[in-house]
């Protein structure tokens, strides 16, 4: 599965990168909810769990759907117009400030039939083969949004019964409770986090009227590939979805506690997103597995445990495995080209060595690809 962004007439004038409070408000409630897959903020989401009032740990559970696995379209309201360009005064050319309620005033102002349908896509956790555009008054679509919901675990089917009981309702205790995200956390997170996302949307900016867009996106992700013919990048992602800048432009959002995931909206009718992290990780999901399946083939794993005690030459380490030059050879260019390997010159002889920190990491990275 794969989104594919197909960039054939689609110059920089049609990408915006902005800075969102709001979105990244959901990126620190996605690390609070689920700080396990996000080792670096683990430390900073304890102590916010630890101290938080109780009024605040009831609604990181209650609301919890709205920024786990499928992130709630709510959080990207208000950047865009119906151009797909940022909405006048949205997007501040200079530093963001945090006024009381100000991220969330564009929320307060959805129409109701529209929260409740990009609530309940996140209650089922899903946009295919569902359609929640009258889920209030149509009975079909409440019953298929009962229903996804009831296959998910809890609070999906929670905040789904609360959604179709009294709409207006939960529509005031979600904004209460982003309201409350304030003092508990957020006005600290956005106080230390803001300018580091400035900076990363200003070198997207600059890469992408220095290097043109195929560049500029291909930089967000380590598993982007670039094709041609058209020119187009394509993100592996768990699902898929053609994106066409020249048909509507993108907005690109930088983030620091969504890392390490790329983000992708590109629901019907709204101008897609990219939610992107400041420092994309170096290993892709392509490259962590071809490190794992190099490390199953039993020669090679000989040959590795040799090199992890000290370096070798290819000579040396053909007479210990009974193997030929050229099938070491093989093995350590196969092991050099994912990085697992490095070389050192002594003279005429080259040594082979195990690079342990990379191997070291493989877990990690593993780890960090398949949520990316």
């Amino acid at each position: 599965m794969s989104v594919v962004v197909v960039l054939e007439g689609a110059g920089p004038g049609r990408f915006t990168v902005a800075v969102s409070p709001l979105a990244e408000l959901a990126a620190g409630l996605h690390v609070l909810t689920g700080h396990g897959h996000h080792a670096e903020h683990a430390p900073w989401a304890r102590e916010v769990a630890r101290t938080a009032p109780a009024a605040f740990r009831a609604g990181l559970r209650r609301f919890s759907p709205l920024w786990t696995a499928l992130r709630w379209r709510g959080f990207y309201t208000g950047l865009a117009g119906p151009t797909g360009r940022p909405a006048p005064g949205s997007v501040p050319a200079g530093p963001t400030p945090l006024p009381p309620l100000s991220p969330l005033a564009p929320l307060s102002r959805l129409p109701l039939d529209h929260f409740a349908e990009l609530t309940a896509y996140s209650c089922a956790s899903g946009y295919h083969g569902y359609a929640f555009d009258r889920v209030l008054r149509d009975p079909a679509q409440s019953a298929a949004l009962r229903h996804a919901a009831s296959g998910l675990p809890e609070p999906h089917l929670e905040l789904a019964e609360a959604l179709l009981r009294d709409p207006e309702a939960l529509r005031a205790d979600v904004l209460a409770f982003l309201d409350l995200c304030r003092p508990v956390f957020f006005g600290a997170l956005w106080a230390e986090t803001e300018p580091l996302l400035a900076r990363a949307a200003h070198r997207v900016r600059q890469r992408l009227a220095d290097d043109g867009p195929v560049a500029a996106l291909a930089s967000l992700s380590p598993s982007s590939v670039r094709l041609a013919d058209p020119p187009r990048v394509v993100f592996d992602k768990v699902h898929h979805a053609v994106i066409t800048p020249a048909r509507t432009p993108v907005l690109l959002i930088p983030t620091r506690y969504g890392a390490p995931h790329l983000v992708v909206k590109n629901e019907p009718g709204l101008p897609p997103v990219l939610h992107f992290p400041v420092d994309a990780p170096v290993v892709g999901v392509t490259l962590a597995r071809s490190r794992m399946l190099a490390l199953t083939d039993p020669s090679r794993v000989r040959l590795c445990r040799l090199i992890a005690r000290q370096s070798m030459t290819t000579a040396d380490l053909a007479d210990r495995l009974s193997m030929t030059r050229p099938q070491v050879s093989r093995h350590l260019r196969a092991l050099r080209d994912l990085g697992l390997v490095r070389t050192e010159r002594n003279g005429r002889y080259v040594h082979y060595g195990l690079d342990l920190d990379a191997v070291d990491r493989i877990g990690r990275d593993v780890a960090t690809a398949l949520q990316y």
